[in-house]
């Protein structure tokens, strides 16, 4: 059961949620939700229990240690609150994908998101996927989108999908059974370099939780951790010619899929929207 500090009283408020594990390839969407509660100063205000959903010889807890101080971390997903300069809240997820009764599990989440006010929810994911690093990092959503707190512009065509799901699917399908407005965002990591952290995909994460909340979000060193990683993995790519062709015949597939929308004038008014986000002016 949730272990609740407290059930406040927030202002519209909005879910943004993450799992580790299977969800969560390079640990971008759980890095989006630290990088938001830190930017943020987001408080915790709830976490389960993880006797009833976690096997704690799969998912074991952690020994930290303060000084003199030893301290057991269970695995579990806790639920934090953060208000912006809007006025509006967001509630922050940040969770570890459940072990076991998954269906339990999102009840309880769904009913105290439900009695926070929660009316729409942004869920975040990562893939591993044939995408080459040197690109820009494809983010795809579906959800239902389009309704009184998204509005028609960031609507999405309902997901063709099949097959395996995670934990995220799951709240999802149980967030929108309860009438709550979702979009589902999903970033595509590079199978070949697949250890965490991944911030470029984390960054790319980002911004499209900037573009749906409407909000600027300090993005400290991502930009530079971005870079460097990709620099990173072309000096590793160099050292073995092998990954270096796999790395060009993606690139090249990419390009040669690429619609073209998603060059010219698309890129133009993502980067003006970009910067009058950040309160510059675009170039004329």
């Amino acid at each position: 059961m949730l272990e609740l500090d407290s059930v406040p009283e927030l202002e519209r408020p909005v879910l943004v949620a993450a799992f580790e594990g299977w969800n969560d390839a390079g640990e971008a969407a759980s890095g989006v939700i630290a990088h938001l509660a830190q930017s943020w100063g987001a408080r915790q205000i709830a976490e389960i229990d993880p006797e009833d959903y976690y096997d704690f010889q799969v998912t074991r807890p952690r020994v930290e240690r303060d000084g003199e101080r030893r301290t057991i971390v269970w695995p579990t997903t806790r639920i934090f609150v953060a208000r912006l300069e809007s006025g509006r809240d967001v509630v922050l997820l940040h969770g570890i994908e459940p072990n076991m009764r998954w269906r339990g599990f999102c009840r309880e989440l769904t009913d105290y998101l439900a009695r926070l006010g929660v009316r729409a929810a942004v869920l975040l994911g990562a893939l591993l996927a044939d995408a080459p690093h040197t690109r820009p990092v494809p983010v795809s959503g579906s959800g239902t989108g389009g309704g009184a707190v998204f509005g028609d512009d960031l609507s999405f065509e309902p997901s063709t999908y099949e097959g395996p799901t995670g934990i995220l699917g799951v709240l999802q399908d149980r967030l929108e059974a309860g009438g709550v407005e979702t979009v589902a965002l999903w970033a595509q990591v590079p199978h070949y370099v697949s250890s965490p952290p991944n911030p470029k995909a984390t960054l790319a994460l980002l911004r499209r939780v900037e573009d749906i909340l409407d909000v600027t979000v300090p993005l400290g060193e991502l930009p530079e951790q971005s870079r460097a990683w990709e620099d990173g993995v072309n000096e590793l790519a160099e050292q073995d010619s092998e990954v270096a062709d796999y790395v060009r015949t993606l690139e090249e597939a990419k390009d040669a899929t690429e619609l073209p929308e998603a060059t010219g004038e698309s890129i133009a008014r993502e980067f003006e929207r970009y910067l009058r986000r950040r309160g510059m002016e675009p170039p004329v």
